[in-house]
């Protein structure tokens, strides 16, 4: 096993270890560790509410989730050498969940879960059709998730960090302040918020203390969005084998990364779409110095996916255009045609007996494919959603006998906003 340079205890809150990570991103956040260009080593990672969200058959923990605390990360790991406009090589050696022996009933520790949040908590990608709160506790068997609230579903985990990235500059972290503090102001009181400007509430920063913490907890950026640093990006495909080239903006790099996923589908559509769970990534670090420039990379990282995805053959593709459900037509607006095309999938898959929220859980959790078919056919863009057919342990294509009707299980728990 690689040297664990960030360890966590699981029976202990993310605060109390012996490294503490952070919840927001600030260039003044020193350094946990340092490593060297070359190394391999091990990072673990908390479940991003840090164990807030637990295994039973109550929504309430989703409804009233503390997302001011999010997300854990782990971190800031310094890099030796690394100075602002290299390209930091980050390469996934390999990442998983909890091992099953360690003390604790977190998330990771053999189960995950699926959330989708209530409007006034941040809502998802459908928080018009779904406004409440909901849960889905994944079990998970080697590589294999299932659910009690999921019935005849089954699926290979396409295991990813869903959150990893570089500290950014000074004048970098202002500038994301200042474009989302003027959006904000488009529609300050829209619900769900347009972004999440700066909170000190809750502020994690390390082993920041004093007039430091207090002056950098005013002005840190939330870790929701992802941005020129990498961050949040939620990119599923960023597996075991995949080398990311992250932009470095302050001396060391100070990476970070947590949000592990067991699975998830394109978009993360509930928004606490994919399976969450904690667990530990290791990586290999190395440098190419001067690289931004090199490369033409002024921000946002590039990568090459690892090769250990799940192999499925057979897909039923979904597709939507950029028109309103009450029929108003959009011109070319992609996420429009994408929320189409997943509602549509929904629609089918309660034909076979699943309720609406089971179907959405289903294109959150499960390593569905999204992609932008069309983008050029004016006023309609297309968008697909393409579902692996073997996740489900009947026939879902269409056929002149009609669906087949399953049971659809106890339901998802749900708690209303």
């Amino acid at each position: 096993m690689p040297n664990v340079v960030f360890p966590l205890d699981s029976t202990k809150k993310f605060t109390e270890q012996r490294h503490v990570g952070h919840n927001r991103w600030h260039p003044d956040i020193p350094a946990n560790v340092m490593v060297k260009p070359g190394d391999v080593f091990r990072v673990d990672c908390r479940e991003w509410f840090d164990g807030a969200i637990v295994n039973d058959d109550s929504a309430d923990d989703i409804l009233n989730a503390p997302l001011s605390t999010v997300h854990v990360l782990s971190g800031p790991i310094g890099v030796e050498g690394a100075e602002p406009g290299d390209l930091l090589i980050v390469d996934i050696v390999d990442v998983g969940p909890i091992p099953q022996e360690d003390s604790g009933p977190l998330a990771g520790q053999g189960w995950g879960y699926t959330g989708v949040f209530a409007t006034r908590n941040g809502g998802g990608f459908l928080t018009e059709q779904f406004p409440d709160a909901y849960k889905v506790i994944w079990d998970f068997r080697g590589q294999q998730a299932t659910s009690r609230h999921i019935p005849h579903v089954s699926f290979t985990g396409i295991v990813h960090p869903g959150l990893m990235g570089t500290a950014p500059s000074h004048d970098l972290l202002t500038r994301w302040n200042t474009r989302e503090a003027a959006l904000i102001a488009t529609d300050p009181d829209r619900v769900p918020p347009l972004a999440l400007p700066p909170n000190p509430n809750d502020a994690i920063l390390g082993t920041l203390r004093g007039d430091a913490f207090t002056k950098a907890a005013g002005e840190a950026a939330r870790t929701a969005p992802p941005r020129e640093n990498g961050g949040n990006q939620d990119i599923k495909n960023f597996t075991k084998g995949t080398r990311v080239f992250y932009p470095v903006f302050v001396p060391g790099a100070n990476l970070s990364m947590g949000d592990l996923h067991f699975s998830q589908g394109d978009g993360e559509i509930t928004f606490c779409g994919a399976i969450e769970m904690g667990g530990f990534i290791d990586l290999h670090v190395d440098l190419i110095k001067g690289g931004m420039a090199t490369y033409g990379v002024s921000e946002n990282a590039i990568f090459m996916p690892g090769n250990t995805d799940p192999q499925y053959s057979q897909w039923l593709a979904f597709s939507g255009t950029s028109v309103t459900l009450d029929g108003t037509q959009r011109y070319l607006d992609s996420h429009l045609s994408y929320q189409r095309a997943c509602l549509h999938a929904i629609d089918y898959l309660q034909t076979f007996g699943y309720s609406d929220i089971q179907a959405y859980m289903i294109l959150g959790a499960a390593p569905i494919e999204g992609r932008l078919s069309g983008v050029v056919d004016i006023p309609n863009s297309c968008s697909t959603v393409y579902i692996p057919t073997a996740i489900f342990d009947f026939d879902v294509a269409p056929s002149s006998r009609g669906p087949v009707r399953i049971e659809p299980g106890p339901g998802v728990p749900h708690s209303p906003a």
